[in-house]
């Protein structure tokens, strides 16, 4: 009899656990399953919404005004290039203001440039600035020459007939062997190869060059001029010729005389920087 009732009593406790195992796989197969969704970055999605955000903004040139669109994330480079087909003038003779100076490293946002903000542009088409220097072809040729038989600056052809007429009265003094700052006015009592007055002004904060002569003034930027080449005056040491690269070629130069000598490093350095005409 105690045998049977706990055999009995087995299969009663395995039938449990067997109701058991069966309600509990049950139960695990009605659990909601795990839903594994991708967390989302805000600070990336942010950052797509400002690289997409597209502003626009005014540009002044010559006092007319421009709406121009660009992404905030525009490098300046490229804001001048987009400006270079719409107004004209090259980008590496643009110089953009907008609460000073701005980089080309910039971007739109990074300057703090925003929607309706307004920007300088300060800059010269080629044909304009080319048009300061209006070589001919008699001159092109005369240069030629002078550069094949090399020839030194004071005594080609194309210089003599400006140096013949003598150091002009108003000319600046010279000092031969020394090296001067810019003074703080313009530099003048100069000719250009018409025998014309030249003022040459440096508006260092605006990174310019102002080239006046009776009839107008030029506003070049400093980038725009690729070049100088510069010789003292045989019989006036004292003072230099002074060639002004404006355009791609040397035929584009605009030659200065009589430039006192203690300054002619001082030009240099201000227009293309110390590294650049070594």
């Amino acid at each position: 009899m105690k045998r049977g009732y706990s055999s009995e009593n087995d299969s009663k406790i395995s039938n449990i656990s067997e109701e058991n195992r069966t309600k509990d796989d049950s139960d695990k197969l009605n659990e909601p399953s795990e839903c594994k969704i991708p967390k989302t970055d805000i600070s990336e999605s942010k950052s797509n919404e400002e690289v997409s955000e597209v502003i626009e903004v005014k540009v002044v040139y010559n006092k007319k005004k421009y709406d121009v669109s660009a992404p905030a994330n525009c490098s300046i480079a490229d804001f001048k290039k987009q400006l270079q087909g719409l107004i004209g003038i090259p980008d590496s003779m643009q110089k953009l203001m907008y609460k000073g100076l701005l980089q080309d490293s910039q971007t739109l946002s990074t300057a703090g440039i925003t929607k309706g903000s307004k920007i300088m542009l300060v800059g010269s088409t080629l044909n304009d600035v080319l048009a300061v220097s209006s070589v001919s072809k008699q001159d092109v040729a005369e240069m030629e020459k002078a550069t094949t038989v090399k020839e030194p600056l004071c005594k080609q052809k194309i210089h003599r007939k400006v140096l013949d007429k003598g150091v002009p009265e108003d000319a600046m003094p010279g000092i031969k062997n020394l090296k001067e700052g810019l003074p703080p006015l313009p530099l003048s009592g100069m000719l250009n190869k018409h025998g014309g007055k030249v003022r040459l002004t440096f508006k260092l904060e605006s990174d310019q060059l102002w080239l006046s002569t009776k009839e107008r003034t030029e506003k070049l930027p400093m980038g725009s001029i690729k070049s100088i080449v510069s010789e003292s005056i045989e019989g006036h040491e004292e003072y230099h010729i002074l060639g002004l690269q404006l355009g791609p070629t040397e035929a584009s130069r605009y030659w200065i005389y009589w430039v006192p000598a203690q300054y002619v490093d001082a030009i240099k350095d201000a227009i293309l920087g110390k590294w650049q005409y070594f």
